[in-house]
């Protein structure tokens, strides 16, 4: 069973890690993708070719969801495009981390900036379509790290639990407009960025996860395309930890 036939999504940073995950997974389920990326443009292409072959309309952009007018100008191509957007996923997000007394003003505002502010953007000018249709899906990619904190992530963990009360708060502004706003807080995934990790990190990664695993992409994505269909039609303001049961 299809799950999002018919139904135009438009993610964040969809061409890799769990971003394209996300994009794959709602294909197969029926939906039209738009997705974005910012640097890999050669993986975004490809993605695009790969699902277009199988016979799924969909489109990458070139965008930074960080950027207010860009944002601005990415939602009236899609809906150019697509003519409309039925689930936004705001996953676009980097990492600058470094200990508090060692962290400069630069790290600090490129990571709100990036992971925080690109949140607002692409939902403030998607939801002004939403509630002309009186209906959509908002989920916002955030991060265990937002619940729990991280030595060393201080500006990412900040950004992450300010994307959790975000959703919260936009949660009851369109909750009557049929507009369900969710998170999903990943633990430690199995992408690039943790297979890029020392064997003394990884290891003491796993000591923190009872299931004694890295979770994957696909784990989140499955997530994403409950909060995405009807399945979920009641769930709203809810923040669903993807993460093996992970504690401090």
């Amino acid at each position: 069973m299809q799950l999002l036939a018919g139904k135009i999504a438009l993610i964040t940073g969809g061409s890799r890690g769990i971003g394209e995950a996300i994009t794959q997974k709602f294909a197969m389920h029926g939906a039209q993708v738009a997705f974005t990326y910012k640097h890999s443009a050669d993986r975004a292409q490809a993605l695009e070719a790969k699902l277009s072959q199988a016979g799924i309309r969909c489109k990458s952009y070139c965008s930074d969801a960080s950027d207010f007018s860009a944002s601005e100008r990415l939602v009236e191509s899609v809906l150019h495009d697509f003519g409309r957007i039925d689930i936004l996923v705001n996953n676009a997000g980097i990492t600058r981390d470094a200990l508090l007394l060692r962290m400069t003003e630069v790290q600090w505002d490129e990571v709100i900036h990036n992971n925080l502010k690109s949140v607002f953007n692409l939902t403030r000018f998607v939801s002004w379509h939403m509630l002309k249709q009186k209906s959509g899906a908002i989920i916002n990619i955030t991060s265990i790290i937002g619940l729990i904190g991280n030595p060393g992530q201080a500006n990412y963990a900040s950004a992450k639990a300010g994307i959790i009360a975000f959703t919260k708060t936009i949660s009851q502004e369109l909750g009557s407009r049929k507009i369900r706003c969710n998170a999903i807080a990943p633990g430690f995934i199995d992408t690039e960025m943790t297979r890029a990790l020392d064997e003394k990190t990884a290891h003491a990664m796993l000591q923190k996860i009872p299931m004694g695993r890295l979770g994957t992409a696909e784990e989140v994505a499955n997530t994403a395309l409950f909060l995405a269909s009807d399945l979920s039609s009641y769930i709203n303001g809810q923040v669903i930890s993807v993460c093996g049961g992970m504690y401090r």
